[in-house]
């Protein structure tokens, strides 16, 4: 399962990494009824599939055992013993990992890290979550946070982020930032975006990352603004990375990847003219995740299979 900010997704992967069913819902606000979301889908689609283990990736810092959710901007959860109890409630082994390691450990065994000796994954979707192998092993940090990439500040005093610092890089680049980059700019330029404009004239909830994309797509002008917005900051958040992992390759995934034909290549431009050494180091490939947004459930599922 994938346990995100917006929706809890779950698939019943096999052996091969490929995924055969699918469930999804909302994520609820509060610990039982998100508990209850996980169990309601695991449940569904049990009744089609022999189900022998359930992995957990979620966007939150998980203990060092894999049994517990510390802290989870986006979720519910705090210092919640999530494995126990929903293994409890399902009769079934459960393990836990935070959604990027799940990801990029997917990408390693059947994707586009295949063979990479150190590899990045960042996922971009409601925030941003980063996964990183080093010598095809996961790192972890000493207390299971690391590396928690979209939490880094990039603007001093810019947006106020749920993790209660501001300018975080997720803040400027993500599902949500491309939304309030939208509004910002609907606020600036008003009647640049008649198909954003009427949504924000309603409500500003309703200008959603995906509609932006999707207005960027049929060529309204704003919504492309927001979305090379979007390629400066992460060709920039890229080559502070860079600076600290030097990684072989970067693997950009989460449900914002779905729309990459529309930044990436402005933010591999900006990530080599902002990296140290431009022009004098071998630089990593930036390529989009081969399992696309079923990286994650992928992995969790895995390592599930495999005992964790």
């Amino acid at each position: 399962m994938d346990i995100g900010g917006t929706s809890v997704r779950a698939g019943v992967v096999d052996r091969y990494g490929t995924v055969l069913d699918t469930a999804r819902a909302p994520t609820p606000t509060s610990e039982r009824a998100l508990e209850d979301a996980i169990v309601q889908a695991v449940g569904t689609l049990a009744l089609r599939h022999r189900v022998t283990a359930v992995g957990l990736a979620v966007a939150g810092f998980v203990t060092t055992d894999r049994r517990s959710v510390m802290f989870a901007p986006h979720l519910a959860w705090r210092e919640a013993p999530v494995a126990d109890r929903i293994s409890a409630r399902l009769s079934l082994p459960v393990v836990l990992e935070h959604d990027a390691n799940a990801a990029v450990l997917a990408e390693h065994r059947f994707g586009a890290a295949r063979g990479a000796r150190v590899a990045l994954l960042v996922a971009i979707g409601t925030g941003i979550g980063g996964g990183l192998l080093l010598d095809g092993k996961l790192f972890r940090g000493a207390y299971g946070v690391a590396p928690e990439l979209g939490h880094l500040s990039l603007v001093p005093n810019g947006r106020p982020c749920p993790c209660g610092k501001s300018g975080c890089w997720e803040r400027y680049c993500s599902g949500t930032a491309l939304s309030a980059t939208a509004v910002e700019l609907l606020a600036r330029f008003p009647g640049r975006s008649t198909v954003l404009g009427r949504e924000v004239a309603t409500d500003k909830r309703a200008v959603t990352g995906r509609k932006v994309a999707a207005a960027a797509r049929d060529g309204d002008p704003l919504a492309q603004r927001a979305m090379a917005d979007l390629a400066t900051w992460l060709g920039e958040g890229l080559a502070l990375v860079a600076d600290i992992y030097d990684p072989e390759i970067v693997v950009i995934a989460g449900g914002v990847s779905e729309s990459a034909p529309l930044f990436l290549d402005d933010a591999r431009d900006h990530y080599k003219k902002l990296v140290t050494g431009a022009g004098y180091r071998p630089l990593a490939r930036i390529r989009t995740a081969q399992l696309g947004d079923e990286a994650a459930m992928v992995g969790a599922a895995s390592l599930a299979a495999n005992g964790g």
